[in-house]
């Protein structure tokens, strides 16, 4: 065990910047219906955090639908973008803004890594206001891979230039926290809206309100015990 000075955060979108996975829930079922595929509530909560293409590959390979991936994937892109574009504005998620100005006070780089797409989290970061916050942004396209797989985070990490010890991830998806603990960084898990039935064992730290971050840091001086 060791001790390491925070550089940088690395933050998921979906279910810990804004409060949208249930809302993915319902777009993703009404798509299984028109497909003509029948997915379980277990079954769906497993592809939490996962990519539309990681997802709907699994889905094609479990349930032989006939329907090409890329179709699949546009559909769901389509649908996702047409609905957040329609939306007045986006709220953060409560106490994000103040974590995000604190961690900006103490001059801690800022990373977003979204299985989303780029087009998905252009509009939320414009509608949330919140695009000024991170150093750079990164999505699954630009990765190469999706959630469970670390590329996502690895990339955020070259791109900040901050060594792995001194990096944190913030997520809310058992696959999200999967992709963390391959990346070799330290993960908060996020237990907000819509994470009720995610598996977060696997992180370091497993918090219900992002206070608890400022908070510890207040009193460690953002010194993680890895």
């Amino acid at each position: 065990m060791h001790f390491a000075k925070i550089r940088a955060f690395i933050f998921d979108m979906d279910g810990v910047l804004i409060d949208s996975e249930n809302l993915y829930k319902v777009i993703e079922q009404n798509l299984f219906a028109k497909v003509g595929v029948a997915i379980d509530h277990d079954e769906h909560i497993s592809y939490q955090g996962s990519s539309n293409p990681v997802m709907w590959s699994k889905i094609i390979e479990k349930h032989h639908l006939h329907t090409p991936l890329d179709e699949l994937v546009r559909i769901t892109e389509e649908t996702v973008i047409s609905y957040f574009s329609s939306l007045p504005e986006i709220h953060p998620m409560p106490g994000v803004v103040k974590l995000l100005d604190k961690l900006k006070e103490r001059e801690i780089r800022m990373a977003l890594a979204s299985s989303s797409t780029i087009e998905v989290i252009s509009i939320v970061l414009s509608k949330t206001g919140l695009a000024s916050y991170f150093d750079t942004v990164v999505d699954c396209t630009e990765a190469g891979a999706g959630k469970p797989d670390p590329a996502i985070f690895l990339l955020a990490q070259k791109k900040l230039g901050v060594p792995k010890e001194n990096c944190v991830i913030l997520e809310d998806s058992a696959n999200g926290i999967k992709a963390a603990a391959a990346a070799g960084m330290y993960c908060i898990a996020f237990n907000g809206p819509g994470s009720e039935h995610q598996d977060q064992s696997a992180a370091n730290w497993r918090i219900s309100r992002f206070s608890e971050i400022t908070e510890k840091f207040e009193h460690e001086n953002l010194i993680l015990r890895l």
